[in-house]
């Protein structure tokens, strides 16, 4: 797990400046790749927005939508000044009322993204802990692994849930990904409400873009 140094050091960084750069929802609107980039993705209503919010000490940094499915393009914000590395909010999967070409465009989009961008050393995939890896979740990584690109499994509202019951979905969200190929196999339970986890993963972006 993450050292109190590398904690530290990560508290010290998102305590700085970070701004929203750019959409892209094509991938000709991408921005140059100048730093590391650590990706966040999840499916609908899994509590991103909130989760990228509590991460970087902002309210509103990334928008909270009543809409799920709504946001279908590549959110990118820079991290420090001078610039340290990116954070990027990949749009929300398996939204059961969104339009076929919508899903479509969004495959496009993410599956291009994720096996062309060298920059991107690590995808955080939030997992509801309430409900554990769902179908919609298990597509987005195999699309990961056949992308061959690292990632993290990240538990989202925590705080919902007993000790008992968190701790039995980390060991079946672990056994899950045990044989995955590109599958991080530390998990980290969080919750944006109460901020539990946040400074591990404050720590697992950090070290995930100094490793590259």
């Amino acid at each position: 797990m993450e050292s109190p140094d590398l904690i530290e050091e990560a508290r010290k960084t998102f305590s700085g400046p970070i701004t929203f750069l750019k959409s892209a929802p094509t991938l000709e609107f991408l921005p140059d790749m100048a730093v590391n980039e650590v990706a966040f993705a999840g499916r609908s209503n899994v509590g991103k927005s909130s989760l990228l919010n509590a991460l970087t000490n902002r309210n509103n940094l990334a928008r909270t939508s009543n809409t799920p499915g709504r946001t279908q393009e590549l959110n990118f914000f820079d991290v420090g000044d001078p610039l340290r590395f990116r954070l990027v909010d990949m749009p929300g999967y398996g939204y059961a009322k969104a339009p076929k070409d919508v899903v479509r465009k969004w495959k496009f989009l993410v599956n291009d993204y994720l096996r062309g961008r060298a920059a991107l050393k690590r995808a955080l995939v939030l997992i509801d802990s309430r409900h554990g890896i769902k179908d919609v979740d298990t597509d987005m990584l195999d699309m990961l692994d056949g992308a061959a690109v690292s990632y993290r499994i990240i538990l989202t509202k925590a705080d919902k849930i007993k000790a008992s019951e968190l701790a039995a979905v980390t060991e079946q969200t672990a056994q899950a990904i045990r044989k995955r190929p590109a599958a991080h196999p530390d998990i980290i339970a969080t919750s944006s409400e109460k901020g539990m986890g946040i400074p591990e993963l404050r720590a697992a972006v950090l070290e995930a873009v100094t490793i590259g």
